[in-house]
C-alpha cells in the first residue's frame, strides 16, 4: 500500500538529474527526494541500449527497496531506452523527462525551428524528434550530440576556461542553423547553461525539461492523492562512485546544509535479460 510520506526515486546516470531535483525542492518542498547516481559507469550515452536498459533496471529496484511511490528517470538517455517498458512493469507512477521538455519547446519556439543538444545515446535515439512531431508535425528538428559535456559537469569543470571553449565548439554546427529554441536534452547541460546561453545568444530561448517534468510530478500527485503533508523531510542521495565529489557538485548546486551523499554498490554487471530475470523473482 502506497503512503503519501514515502519518497520520490531519482535516478541519473550521474549528478545531472540533481538539476531536477532542484525543481522538485522548490515545487514540492514537502516531498522527501531519494536520489541515485550511477557516476561509477557513466556516462550513459556511449553504450548500447540493452546496457542502458539492464542499468536502469538496477536503479529501479534499488529505488523500489526504499519502497518510494513514485520514481523519477531523470536521465534522457535512460528515458528513451527503458521508460515505457518500467512504466508497464510498476504500479506506482513512472516519469521520464523526454515528453516534458518536447511540450514545453513546442510552447516556446515561434519559427517551429527547435534543436536539441543530448547524448549520443538521446540524439540516436530520436526521441525528442519524435515526441515533437507527434505534437507538432510542422516543427523542424535538428540534433546535435555533445558527449563532451557531461565529462566536464562530472568531473566538476563546468565554471572553468575550458568548458567554455568544449561548450563553443561543440555548439558551432547550430552557427548557420536558424533555430529559435534550444532543448537542453541531457539534465547534466543545465549545469552549463550560461556557456551555452553566451555561445547560442539571446536569440535563442533554452528549454530545461526539468520544471516541466516537476509540473507533471506534481500532477500525478495530486491526481493520485499522494502530495505529502506539511513537514520538513530528510532527503537521501546515493552514488555507485566518489562520494566527495558528488558532495561537492551536489552542495553548490542543491544550496542544502547537511546534505546526506552515501555510497551504494549495485550489482555486479549484469546482462539486460538477467536483470529482466531477477525482476520476475
Amino acid at each position: 500500500m502506497v503512503n503519501v510520506k514515502q519518497g520520490i526515486g531519482f535516478m541519473d546516470s550521474g549528478v545531472g538529474g540533481l538539476t531536477v531535483a532542484k525543481e522538485a525542492l522548490r515545487q514540492l518542498p514537502n516531498e522527501q527526494i531519494i536520489y541515485i547516481g550511477d557516476t561509477a559507469r557513466m556516462p550513459y550515452g556511449p553504450r548500447p541500449t540493452e546496457q542502458v536498459k539492464a542499468f536502469t533496471w538496477q536503479m529501479t529496484n534499488f529505488l523500489r527497496s526504499k519502497h518510494v511511490k513514485m520514481i523519477v528517470i531523470a536521465c534522457n538517455t535512460a528515458t528513451a531506452a527503458a521508460l515505457p517498458e518500467i512504466q508497464a512493469a510498476l504500479t506506482i507512477p513512472v516519469v521520464g523527462v523526454i515528453l516534458a521538455g518536447s511540450q514545453a519547446a513546442i510552447k516556446t519556439t515561434k519559427n517551429h525551428h527547435i534543436g536539441v543538444i543530448g547524448t549520443e545515446g538521446t540524439i540516436k535515439s530520436r526521441a525528442y524528434q519524435q515526441a515533437i512531431k507527434q505534437q507538432a508535425p510542422n516543427t523542424q528538428v535538428t540534433g546535435l550530440a555533445c558527449p563532451k559535456f557531461v565529462s566536464l559537469v562530472e568531473s566538476n569543470e563546468y565554471k572553468t576556461a575550458v568548458a567554455k571553449k568544449v561548450v563553443a565548439e561543440s555548439l558551432a554546427p547550430f552557427d548557420k542553423v536558424p533555430l529559435d529554441t534550444l532543448i537542453l536534452g541531457c539534465t547534466h547541460y543545465p549545469l552549463l547553461r550560461p556557456l551555452i546561453q553566451n555561445k547560442m545568444g539571446a536569440q535563442v530561448k533554452l528549454v530545461d525539461p526539468s520544471r516541466e517534468t516537476i509540473n507533471q510530478v506534481s500532477a500525478l500527485l495530486n491526481y493520485n492523492h499522494l502530495a505529502a503533508p506539511t513537514r520538513q523531510p530528510h532527503h537521501e542521495f546515493y552514488t555507485t562512485g566518489n562520494t566527495e565529489m558528488f558532495q561537492e557538485i551536489a552542495d553548490d548546486w542543491l544550496k542544502l546544509t547537511a546534505l546526506d551523499v552515501r555510497h551504494i554498490a549495485l550489482p555486479e554487471l549484469m546482462t539486460y535479460s538477467e536483470v529482466k530475470d531477477e525482476n520476475k523473482k
